[in-house]
């Protein structure tokens, strides 16, 4: 073992070690069990700023070191996507989703559609995270490949086995915690990254290469299909950022949540553009056809003195660890505490804790199976999680907001028929991570049967008519007007689009905009028509009618225990209200609010 691998794995052990007794101590406090889940809502804007910084930025950062290796500074618009999410989040949800008092996108589907719909959607969800996660634990893995003999997917069992040391106890809390070290740590990072370039290739070197190389200063040369496909990505992952919309609803208030959100992306923006120069420069140095990963480790290693390159090493474990972590316990609150919910309505906090610390155990097993079946390519894992899931999830979460007129069974329809029609595109495409069949991105094959089929099964149940408001309907004629447009210059522009890889996404552009017609036009039958057919009617058709405006703590109806009428005289302070309790079925809301320490 080489002198970096040495420096690397002890500080990798002390810093693990660190996270783990770390962890337990602060949450030494708060075992109650909506504490596990949200933390008592206590953070402040900096915690979640740290929150989400160690989530969105460390993920962006190892993606695009390794895309600007291959594609120069057009590696950049990877990590502004992301952070236009990061502010369509702060400014389109926090606010909406803390009234609601949800946390899980699974959580929204079945306070709205119902226990099978929650158990279908708890499941892909809670399976497809781990996938998220693998992706960033490559990054370490490769880097610890080539400073020790340990292999690929041997790293990523251990990353998967320190995840669930560390989340197993404490929930949110320990989350928390973890991604302020872990954001200290890609500073430090950030520090070492800057002086190897400096040392190496330095000012002039990275001159020279790019104007010996100029493609790698094009701003579009990662493809404009591609740049097209991450922004349409991030920003349709908006309503589906799980992981995100549990940090923030963490939050002392809901405008803590968004001034922390916002801090984020400030904080951000400097990891994207040294990810950029990072990635360059060691493409200037170490130019090959072989893994980016492992080269730009290589890179790393040769450019500074060992304990700096452990540092530089250490940073990457906790990129990893910043996305991972709460991947995997995002994904377990939906395979725990939702799934848990939808098979025992009646369950307790404290057993949906136990649950989701059960699904940490299995989570962890399936990201290390994961490894063993494919560990060298992190875009290949995180395709195939945004095919399944956005591919599943798309529609019912929007018709939850939305459409009081979705039915039940369209939901199902709607999960069931975009996860299929996602994976099997994907196979069409022979699993490949840069060509797809028909030249189309599977996320928006799956995206696209999840509307279509939630529309049309849902519509064939009839109790709908169309709406009676002028505003909606001028709406309507509107998105119906875009559809047309855009139809047009797609059949015109066909060649091109299809040159470019942009003919799926134009078909979902299209479609999306059918779907907001009928969302604007259509209302259930004996509904109101007036302004008040808003975000606030979709979420209570289905769940029973709502006793009072003010009731925003209210509990939705699981289906099998029946409608509730929720029974709350005014709003409930969100303090006092137990995390999860939208899944639960209950006597009334005031049994189920709970304070929080």
């Amino acid at each position: 073992m080489t002198t970096v691998g040495l420096w690397t794995l002890g500080l990798a052990l002390a810093y693990t070690v660190w996270l783990v007794v770390g962890g337990r101590w602060v949450v030494a406090r708060q075992e109650k069990g909506a504490n596990f889940f949200v933390s008592g809502r206590s953070f402040s804007p900096w915690t979640v700023a740290f929150c989400i910084t160690g989530l969105f930025s460390g993920s962006s950062y190892i993606a695009i070191v390794e895309l600007s290796y291959r594609t120069g500074v057009s590696a950049i618009w990877y990590g502004v996507a992301e952070t236009v999410q990061i502010i369509l989040i702060a400014l389109l949800l926090v606010k909406p989703l803390r009234r609601k008092l949800v946390v899980t996108v699974t959580g929204i589907i079945g306070d709205r559609f119902g226990r099978a719909a929650q158990g279908v959607s708890a499941v892909i969800t809670g399976f497809t995270f781990p996938m998220y996660s693998l992706a960033t634990a490559i990054a370490f893995a490769s880097a610890l490949t080539v400073i020790t003999d340990v292999s690929l997917w041997q790293s990523i069992a251990l990353t998967a086995v320190v995840l669930f040391a560390f989340l197993v106890f404490g929930g949110m809390r320990s989350v928390a915690f973890s991604q302020t070290m872990n954001v200290i740590v890609i500073g430090a990072m950030f520090v070492v990254g800057v002086w190897a370039l400096m040392v190496s290739p330095g000012i002039d070197g990275m001159r020279e290469f790019t104007a010996a190389n100029p493609q790698m200063t094009a701003p579009a040369s990662a493809g404009v299909s591609l740049i097209v496909a991450w922004f349409g990505t991030f920003i349709v992952n908006v309503p589906l950022a799980q992981a995100a919309f549990q940090m923030s609803m963490s939050a002392r208030t809901p405008e803590d949540g968004q001034r922390g959100l916002f801090l984020a992306a400030v904080i951000g923006a400097p990891l994207i553009i040294l990810g950029v120069v990072v990635g360059i420069g060691a493409a200037s140095v170490m130019p090959g056809d072989g893994l980016p990963l492992i080269a730009i480790s290589e890179y790393i290693t040769q450019t500074v003195p060992p304990w700096a390159a452990a540092v530089f090493f250490l940073g990457m474990w906790a990129c990893a660890l910043g996305w991972a972590g709460p991947c995997q316990f995002s994904g377990a609150t939906s395979l725990g505490r939702d799934l848990g919910g939808a098979l025992r309505p009646r369950a307790s906090q404290e057993q949906l804790v136990r649950y989701t610390r059960v699904a940490l155990v299995v989570l962890t097993v399936v990201m290390i199976g994961f490894s063993i079946l494919r560990a060298e390519e992190s875009a290949w894992w995180n395709i195939m999680a945004w095919t399944l899931r956005n591919g599943a999830t798309f529609a019912p979460v929007l018709a939850a907001f939305f459409w009081p007129v979705a039915t039940r069974s369209g939901a199902m329809a709607s999960l069931l028929g975009g996860f299929s029609a996602g994976f099997g595109w994907y196979a069409l495409s022979g699993f490949s991570a840069t060509e797809f069949y028909l030249g189309t991105h599977p996320v928006w094959v799956g995206m696209i049967v999840n509307m279509v089929a939630l529309v049309s099964v849902s519509l064939l149940g009839g109790g709908w008519r169309l709406t009676g408001d002028a505003r909606r309907r001028a709406r309507g004629g509107a998105a119906a007007g875009a559809a047309v447009v855009l139809g047009v210059l797609l059949v015109a522009n066909w060649e091109w689009a299809a040159g470019y890889g942009l003919t799926g996404l134009a078909l979902f552009l299209v479609v999306a905009a059918l779907f907001t017609v009928v969302l604007l036009v259509t209302v259930p039958v004996g509904g109101g028509a007036g302004a008040g057919e808003t975000a606030e009617a979709a979420e209570s058709a289905g769940a029973g009618e709502r006793a009072g405006a003010g009731a925003s703590a209210s509990v939705g109806e699981m289906a099998g225990e029946g409608a509730r009428a929720s029974e709350a005289a005014g709003a409930v302070p969100d303090a006092e209200v137990a995390a999860g309790s939208e899944t639960q079925a209950r006597e009334s809301a005031t049994a189920a609010a709970r304070p929080e320490a």
